[in-house]
């Protein structure tokens, strides 16, 4: 298990546009040839966007783009025709395929923060798809099967615990509070690249809020 502080998270963005990004792995102008990807995940960023900001139209292909926000309200539009306004506890999926743009917004009135987290499918090409499901729950697994992954949600109340499914990777993102994972203590921003995972648990101290990424391969 490999454990990445947030703190190690590389900070891009622009903070006169009101965007702030942070980067758990090489992404853009930030290249790491030690920190590529992990199983099938390519990059979890968390993005922060005052209001009134947000990304312009630009492109994607042969991603599997998945969005949770974690406070406000993300506008989203694409060249397929989905115009949709993602609220905290949804799940957004964008299959760019062989290739589509999209816009990223925050067009309330408080602050937007989000974790995107970009996949790699199996097999490029294809045809963009789109998908969005409203208050996904704990119990309920969301299944990306052209990357071979399953997306877990854990909400954890003060000194639950949870299991942590058993696969050959394992990714872990904390977005609140705090949790133990195996020996090793994470926060808000804090994640686990997890290699044959087995019999593992998350054990929350104050109330908790994670994200678990199983994969196949």
């Amino acid at each position: 298990m490999l454990v990445r502080d947030a703190a190690e998270r590389y900070h891009g963005g622009d903070a006169s546009a009101g965007i702030e990004s942070l980067h758990a792995f090489s992404f853009g102008r930030f290249y790491d040839p030690g920190n590529l990807r992990f199983g099938a995940v390519l990059a979890c960023n968390e993005e922060r966007l005052a209001p009134g900001a947000g990304f312009g139209e630009h492109p994607h292909s042969h991603t599997e783009i998945v969005t949770w926000v974690v406070e406000g309200e993300l506008t989203h539009r694409d060249s397929a025709g989905h115009a949709t306004v993602v609220r905290a506890g949804d799940v957004q999926r964008l299959s760019s395929a062989g290739g589509v743009r999209h816009v990223e917004r925050n067009d309330g009135d408080r602050p937007l923060v989000f974790v995107q987290m970009w996949l790699a499918p199996l097999e490029p090409g294809g045809e963009p798809a789109y998908d969005i499901v409203r208050g996904i729950a704990d119990s309920t697994p969301y299944a990306v099967p052209a990357a071979g992954a399953m997306l877990h949600v854990r909400r954890l109340g003060a000194g639950e615990r949870a299991a942590v499914p058993d696969a050959p990777h394992v990714y872990v993102h904390a977005v609140r509070g705090a949790v133990r994972l195996g020996g090793a203590e994470l926060g808000p921003g804090d994640s686990a690249r997890v290699t044959d995972a087995e019999g593992l648990e998350l054990a929350a101290g104050p109330a908790a809020e994670v994200l678990l990424w199983e994969m196949s391969g």
